[in-house]
Formats: structure tokens, sequence, C-alpha cells
């Protein structure tokens, strides 16, 4: 029965006292979840208040926006802004920084989000999410000094996501392990569905936009020719393709059955630095899935290791169940070494 499940902040005030999480960080990701408990309303009810077409807008990575990304991006930032320990936001979906504070002490937040990940499914009714990241600065620094702002991975105390598809789920690390929560409609409260979620390590699944096979580079090109040759191939065994749209999706999907998933670097994204956005989608899926026992890559590196120069920064991202993760990285390390073994 629901009712006998844990709720979200029964959950949060035991990793309060079994973990000593920050209480401000337990208020404020309640606040995210009303935030995501909001646009999940305002999805499944969009087609009656107008809410799905163009806002007649782009944001600062030059794609057009949904009115519902400018609505999720409100949500996030009205609900965020009750914790007085925030002392600034990184939304995909605005160009600078937003300060919170008139000072910024050391243990202040920063949050980074994608108010509304995979916006071009809602045309076709198809499930998006939303993904965010908390970082909490260890010195005090100066309002305004948006380089402090460029923080690695690894120094994120909380990540998660929420998908807005059949039911409304939100997926959180605290840095002890995955934990995902269903919102129940009666009582609209989250409660728990999965504790210690783990990446399955054997899986027959991959992720991936096809139609940039021209673009790819060789390693990720043997990857995938190697993974569609089946039964007679290299990996003896046939792998479904499976490409949603939404990153958050994708990653769910792995996080519960296995896989991988990769938007790498290619030919026609490399002046970039690639597609997806290291700081609020690369980062907080990574420590997602190293929580879950799984890896996270650019393809070359560990994506947490990746010291972010701007803002909007993209990286190439390969992520999920780790024996498939060491296979693409050692078909990078072959490209630059000829004598590395295939393994």
């Amino acid at each position: 029965m629901p009712y006998d499940r844990q709720t979200l902040r029964q959950f949060l005030l035991q990793q309060y006292r079994t973990h000593g999480v920050e209480k401000d960080l337990v208020f404020l990701l309640e606040d995210i979840a009303t935030a995501c408990r909001e646009i999940s309303f305002a999805i499944r009810n969009g087609a009656f208040f107008g809410q799905l077409g163009s806002a007649d807008t782009t944001n600062v990575q030059g794609e057009t926006q949904k009115e519902l990304d400018v609505f999720a991006n409100d949500q996030f930032v009205g609900h965020i802004r009750n914790c007085s320990r925030v002392a600034a936001l990184v939304s995909e979906e605005v160009e600078e920084v937003i300060w919170l504070k008139d000072t910024v002490a050391a243990g202040d937040y920063i949050v980074y989000f994608d108010p509304l990940d995979g916006s071009s499914n809602l045309d076709v009714n198809l499930s998006v999410g939303s993904i965010f990241s908390i970082v909490q600065l260890p010195e005090a620094v100066e309002v305004g000094d948006d380089k402090s702002v460029l923080r690695p991975g690894t120094e994120q105390i909380c990540a998660g996501y929420s998908i807005y598809g059949p039911a409304t789920t939100l997926v959180v690390t605290l840095g002890h392990g995955v934990h995902e929560f269903v919102n129940h409609l009666g009582t609209g409260e989250f409660r728990i569905v999965s504790g210690n979620m783990r990446v399955p390590e054997d899986s027959n699944e991959f992720s991936i936009n096809a139609s940039r096979y021209g673009d790819w580079d060789q390693p990720v090109r043997q990857y995938i020719e190697e993974c569609i040759a089946g039964e007679s191939g290299p990996r003896c065994k046939r792998f479904n393709m499976r490409w949603s749209g939404s990153m958050v999706v994708d990653i769910h999907r792995i996080l519960t059955r296995g896989g991988v998933f990769l938007y790498p670097v290619d030919q026609a994204n490399r002046g970039s630095g690639g597609k997806l956005r290291l700081m609020y989608e690369a980062n907080p899926m990574a420590l997602l899935i190293e929580q879950a026992g799984g890896a996270a890559s650019t393809g070359e590196a560990r994506i947490l290791d990746v010291v972010p120069t701007s803002i909007h920064e993209r990286a190439p991202v390969v992520l999920g169940s780790r024996t498939e993760v060491d296979r693409i990285e050692q078909h990078h390390r072959k490209e630059h070494d000829p004598a590395v073994s295939d393994g």
C-alpha cells in the first residue's frame, strides 16, 4: 500500500539523523520537489491552457523555448528562493548567473538545473523531465563573481531529476545511494518506491541518436557496430537501441535495467565541445550513475573530474553500465595508441 511507504520528508529527515544532512538542504529539496509537482501538473494540463506551444523566444543555447520551458524555469527559481542559504542559480534557460544573496558565505549553496529536459517531446505527448544539482561552497565568494560557480562535479553534495510521464517520479542522491520516489496522486506526497538503485552490470541496450552516425568518431562507430552485429559479432549477443529524445528518460531506463547512454563529441558538434551541458546535465547524471555503481565518462576521462571554464560549457557524455563504458573508453585509447589491446 502507498501509505506504508516512506515519504520524501521522512527519508530526508532520516538522512539528517543518519548522515548529518543539513536541515536547510532538507528544506531546499522539499522546495525542489514542490516545483516538480507544479511542473507536472502544468504539463498534464498544458493543452487546456495553451501552454504546449512555442514561447517565441530562444534560450542561451539558441534553442526555441516552449512556454513550459519558461514556466518550469520560473517554478524552479521561485521555489528555490525560499532557501536563504542559496547564493546563486545556474539555469539552462538563463544566460547569466542568478545571484540571490548580497553576501555569500562559506557553506552556502549553488543550484544548477535544466528545468525542462526534452521539451520537444511535448508536441507528441512523450515524457520529459527536470534535472538539478547542488554544490556547497567551501569558501566565501564575491557576489557577481560568475567564475566562482564553475565547480567540478566532484563538489556536488546532491543531484537528482524528475520525470513527468505515466507517473511523476523524483530520483535523488545525497551521496549515500540513489533513491526513487513517485508522486502519490491521492496525497500529493512523493513516496519511496526504490531504495539504493543499482545499475545492472550486464545489459543488451544502448541509447544514442543514430541519425548522427555520419558524424561519429571511429571509437563510437566501432562500439555501435559491434553492438548491432548481434550474435555473430564480437559481442556474441543481440543489442537493442533505445532513444527517447530526453536524457532524463534514457538515464532512468539505464538506472533500472542497465545499458549505456552516449551523446559523444562528433564532427558536427566538436567546435562547441559536445551537445550536453556539463554542470546541469552531465554532472548530476554522472553523480547519480556513479552512486548507483555505474560509470560516467567523456569517452576518455571521468566526467566528474572535468573543471568547467564557462557557465554553459558542453561536454561529451557516456553514462551507464561500467563494463560498457569501459569498453567505449578502451576504443578511444586504442585510437590514440594502436598497441592497446581490445581486451
